[in-house]
């Protein structure tokens, strides 16, 4: 039997890194805590966020909503609520698209280079 190295084997993350995967300032993480009841992060008895998959994949559907679709946070927190699974699919679908993209500026700078 194989190890799996593919695996992320990480449960929580700090607030830091949850930013720098999001790519937000971690203050824009803190208002989106108390802004929308669905991000709760776990929190240790020194008051340190502990973030999980399912809390950075809630953190997305947000910033896709607020900053790529331009939402007011009033009706992101509308749109959660109601749709969430709606939300979800549609933040897949738009990280998705941008990875696409992404390697096709890349493959276009490639081909230009070679002419």
């Amino acid at each position: 039997m194989a190890l799996n190295t593919e695996k992320n084997l990480k449960l929580y993350y700090s607030i830091k890194e949850v930013a720098g995967i999001i790519g937000v300032p971690e203050c824009t993480l803190r208002f989106w805590e108390k802004e929308i009841p669905l991000l709760k992060p776990k929190t240790t008895g020194n008051n340190v966020r502990q973030y999980t998959d399912a809390d950075i994949e809630n953190i997305k559907a947000v910033y896709n909503l607020v900053k790529v679709r331009g939402f007011k946070i009033a009706a992101a927190r509308k749109m959660l609520r109601e749709n969430k699974q709606g939300v979800d699919d549609n933040a897949r679908l738009m990280e998705s698209l941008i990875k696409v993209r992404d390697e096709l500026k890349e493959l276009k700078k490639q081909l230009d280079y070679l002419t």
